[in-house]
């Protein structure tokens, strides 16, 4: 076994993973949901309605609760708000997920299998912005 395929699994093995439906029905009750892929991918494939738009690799800063830096959508202090984090295809957001839990505190962080492809093939709202 590859080392990153090591390192993806001990990631799982640590958080919880929702199907797009799961996912869904907790943006329905207040989780928040947070799209790791880059710009180009959702400009030419679509954006989640109500999605927050992160950068990987600012990830830490916009989802520590305790500093200046958090996204607006998180309450300042309160690591069990619940967070969803979504990348393309659920491997991104597995360890950015462990990561975040780990690192930065928050306890209630989740991701998406299959990421964008399986939520968009479950046929939840994509909104496009560029034509295919």
């Amino acid at each position: 076994m590859s080392a990153i395929s090591r390192l993806l699994e001990q990631a799982r093995e640590v958080i919880t993973r929702y199907t797009p439906a799961q996912a869904a029905e907790a943006l329905r009750h207040g989780a928040t949901l947070v799209d790791l892929r880059p710009t180009e991918y959702r400009w030419r494939f679509g954006e989640i309605p109500g999605a927050v738009a992160v950068s990987r690799h600012v990830l830490e800063w916009r989802l520590d609760v305790t500093s200046p830096w958090h996204i607006k959508e998180l309450r300042h202090g309160d690591i069990e708000q619940e967070v969803i984090l979504i990348c393309n295809e659920g491997y991104t957001s597995s360890l950015a997920a462990h990561q975040v839990i780990s690192q930065v505190g928050l306890v209630n962080v989740r991701d998406v299998i299959g990421g964008f492809a399986a939520w968009k093939d479950a046929g939840f709202p994509v909104m496009r912005r560029l034509k295919a």
